[in-house]
């Protein structure tokens, strides 16, 4: 059972569990808006809710920066790491369990990476970010790369989780195993319906009189375990996550979203803890002078 532990029994976890081994998502995050949209297939085809914490950038670096950043990782190992996934890693050596930290072997960040850091600065919702850990995945259809629903680390990670996704397309697959409900909000006109059968299709509003109003739907709830959200990554896109996209919806990425080569970078800054008034401040100090010194040799 449970019992309030942070493994959740099959019986709790199965419908996002679910969800995530068929590989679909049933809505679709907006940029523009800010809205999850209902996907045309699912049973949420019309609705909408607000989905905070996703900030994306197309084209955030050229082609020509791109292939020059992927030819510098390659002439480095990659690493074999979980899910068919390969992987280089520049951050300071820690245990997650024991909360434990140290420098370790780490030298800083690769030094192409201070070109990428200095163009983040342009971005507000990056103000004041200060990346101390850089991971670098490679995934390919040919390994049945993929990455299972997770959290980064709080306890030494802060508040944005920022990725650069390299050489293809993907989708970013988010999904919450809150038992918190969801409010949705129909997102068709006035009068229009759903086709014959679907939840979006009721009868129209009638006044004391009985005569027809308007048509009007009031919002509907659902529970949050049974929502899967589809954030798309174009090419050389930039994403971040903070907010309830970094500490209440985990994300994953299903192999079928795995078309071609794809490399992601990674980039993470320090929690409240490690940083300026922090227990571990002057242990943050340090592995920030590492990371920014760009002299860095995967660890």
């Amino acid at each position: 059972g449970c019992s309030g532990k942070k493994w959740k029994c099959l019986y709790c976890f199965f419908p996002s569990l679910l969800l995530f081994l068929q590989g679909e998502d049933n809505f679709t995050y907006c940029p523009a808006t800010g809205l999850a949209h209902g996907n045309e297939h699912s049973e949420f085809a019309g609705w909408a809710f607000p989905f905070p914490g996703v900030f994306l950038v197309e084209e955030f670096i050229s082609e020509d920066e791109e292939c020059e950043i992927v030819e510098l990782m390659d002439r480095d190992d990659w690493k074999p790491s979980q899910s068919g996934r390969k992987k280089q890693d520049y951050g300071p050596k820690v245990n997650f369990k024991k909360q434990r930290l140290k420098a370790g072997n780490f030298t800083g960040l690769p030094s192409f990476s201070r070109k990428i850091v200095a163009q983040m600065k342009a971005c507000s919702v990056l103000s004041g970010f200060l990346p101390v850990e850089q991971c670098n995945l490679d995934y390919t259809p040919e390994r049945g790369s993929a990455i299972d629903p997770h959290f980064d680390d709080w306890w030494l990670w802060g508040e944005r989780l920022v990725s650069l996704n390299l050489l293809s397309k993907t989708v970013l697959s988010m999904s919450c195993d809150s038992e918190d409900a969801i409010q949705l909000s129909p997102t068709f006109s006035k009068g229009e319906l759903g086709p014959p059968g679907s939840l979006t299709q009721t009868s129209a509003c009638r006044n004391s009189g009985g005569e027809a109003m308007e048509d009007v739907l009031p919002p509907r709830l659902v529970p949050s375990k049974d929502v899967t959200v589809a954030v798309h990554l174009p090419r050389r896109a930039l994403v971040v996550l903070q907010g309830e996209a970094r500490y209440k919806w985990k994300h994953g990425i299903h192999r079928k979203h795995i078309e071609h080569r794809r490399v992601c970078v990674t980039f993470r800054e320090l929690s409240a803890e490690f940083s300026a008034g922090g227990r571990h401040e002057e242990l943050g100090k340090e592995l920030l002078e590492i990371a920014l010194s760009f002299q860095g040799r995967p660890v």
